[in-house]
């Protein structure tokens, strides 16, 4: 197609994966593996990444589960489609009633936060409309994993146990008693290379499969959410999954240096890390280890998220709209802030008119980008009894001020950081990539594709090389690994920049890329148990 690798050199240490007829990158091997299975039964990309989502649910739950949110890219037949299986608020929940409830915001953990899971309907849709095979064979890999159990890898059982030593200490309430009882069943978190099993889990999937997600919206599973979420204060309704489905939507894109960027339109935040990317379209940059680059990422970055966090949210309710924001002439005043020292973001005036990522690729040239999470790791800390389900806490991002765009209201999707992006260039595909890591994601996209287009980067060493956050204000985090004296020049220019040991902070990404000869390249993030799997 339109990526040609000879013109990227190779890095030192890990180098891309090469194949021709399919292809599967995501963040745990079992998983990457489940999906290669499915491609080689007759699979296409799209159930191969189903599988793999659902197979991720069982083996790496630090992450995401079945009651997450997806979002995904879908390159089928020479058409490029976008799904938004995000969850909505309930319909009974309001500020008025939290307040009077006695919050003063709203709650990281328990039933509060939680939004109706869009995953399982995320997975039929994506089947109905694209896949091959049915999906109890689809599905069968992750039934698999969670009747049998499977041994623990390094970085998931360091996540597990961080989890589990948070949970101990601050989830004391009875109604997170049966997340203990799943993911800790022996009294603590499992270590590496032990045994882990759930038979709920296990029976939940195939309810799922079996069904096509009914029993999950309209059934015995919808029955025992509801229930658990009622005698423990909640305000999910039978009404609230029931009336819930998918939206299909239109990919949205800038141009930057000739290569189309797609990301999905709000509620997600894909639009921050365009946005950003259109600042820098005109800019020249010598190299990536460089003071000026790295400023002018994390200025277009601040400037970019102070209108995400304005303007983001439920896409019915924007009053600015993702074609306000991506206005050209609106983009270049805000990159006309960008000075040689380090500012204070504010939002502008446009005129108006914890997460698993995964890739997939076939032999007949589909490919999907494809992200799911129950966000801030294990999610709300609910786990719904006898159905190894783990609840999101989506609910948490949405804003506790009652004027402001993004605030909580019935039947209302929050800003959701979750992004599946994928890259073209003269109107022929390249391929999927993406960071998954909170509000990381946007910072991830930016810096993997400028690594990759800027600075010539392949894309395993794009994924490699050291990265920055932005996290509020003038403040930056950067991993050990960072060049000392960018560091110091960004400390110069009034950054605020400190060195941050956990290397998770900094996302964890895959990419799947076609070159000019139709054969994919593979890379994944090494901050993560990561693999390429391909035949």
């Amino acid at each position: 197609m339109t990526f040609d690798l000879h013109q990227y050199p190779y890095p030192s240490k890990r180098q891309c994966v090469f194949a021709k007829n399919g292809m599967v990158a995501t963040s745990q091997p079992l998983a990457a593996q489940a999906g290669l299975d499915i491609l080689k039964k007759g699979g296409n990309a799209v159930d191969a990444a189903i599988a793999t989502a659902a197979c991720l649910t069982v083996v790496e739950p630090t992450s995401n589960g079945i009651g997450s949110d997806c979002f995904a890219i879908v390159w089928m037949k020479n058409t490029l489609y976008g799904l938004n299986a995000s969850g909505y608020a309930p319909k009974n929940i309001s500020i008025d009633q939290l307040q009077a409830l006695g919050h003063e915001k709203i709650p990281t953990h328990g039933m509060i936060p939680i939004t109706i899971p869009g995953t399982p309907k995320g997975w039929v849709a994506l089947s109905k409309r694209f896949g091959k095979l049915p999906l109890t064979d689809v599905l069968a890999p992750a039934i698999h994993y969670a009747t049998e159990g499977y041994p623990l890898s390094p970085t998931l059982a360091y996540h597990w146990k961080q989890a589990y030593e948070i949970y101990r200490k601050n989830l004391t309430d009875p109604m997170f008693q049966p997340w203990f009882d799943t993911f800790a069943p022996n009294g603590d978190a499992p270590n590496v290379g032990d045994i882990w099993s759930s038979k709920d889990h296990a029976e939940t999937l195939k309810r799922i499969a079996e069904t096509n997600a009914d029993a999950f919206y309209n059934g015995t599973l919808t029955k025992k959410i509801v229930d658990y979420s009622e005698k423990y204060g909640g305000f999910l309704s039978l009404e609230d999954f029931a009336e819930y489905d998918v939206d299909w939507v239109t990919p949205i894109s800038v141009n930057y240096k000739g290569y189309d960027v797609y990301e999905l339109p709000p509620n997600g935040q894909g639009i921050i890390a365009l946005m950003a990317l259109s600042m820098l379209n005109n800019d020249h940059f010598v190299s990536r280890d460089h003071t000026e680059t790295i400023h002018h990422q994390i200025e277009a970055l601040k400037l970019a998220f102070a209108d995400g966090f304005e303007y983001i949210t439920d896409q019915k309710e924007m009053q600015v709209t993702d074609t306000h924001l991506l206005n050209d002439h609106y983009l270049k005043k805000r990159r006309d802030l960008i000075s040689k020292d380090a500012l204070d973001p504010m939002f502008g005036q446009p005129q108006k008119g914890g997460t698993v990522y995964l890739a997939t690729a076939d032999q007949d040239g589909n490919m999907v980008s494809y992200i799911q999470s129950n966000y801030m790791g294990f999610g709300s800390g609910i786990v719904i009894p006898g159905t190894g389900i783990a609840m999101q806490n989506r609910g948490h991002n949405f804003s506790f001020d009652k004027h402001h765009i993004n605030a909580l209201g019935p039947r209302k999707k929050p800003l959701h950081t979750i992004i599946p992006g994928f890259l073209m260039k003269n109107h022929l595909p390249i391929g999927p990539f993406g960071v998954m890591g909170g509000f990381m994601q946007p910072q991830g996209h930016l810096q993997v594709l400028m690594n990759m287009i800027d600075f010539k980067l392949n894309p395993q060493a794009a994924l490699d090389a050291p990265r920055f956050q932005w996290m509020k204000d003038k403040n930056i985090i950067v991993e050990p690994s960072f060049p000392k004296h960018i560091m110091n020049e960004l400390i110069s220019k009034g950054h605020h920049v400190t060195v941050e040991e956990r290397i998770s902070m900094f996302g964890r990404g895959q990419i799947i890329f076609k070159d000019v000869n139709g054969t994919y390249i593979g890379a994944t993030e090494p901050r993560c148990d990561g693999m390429v799997a391909a035949w």
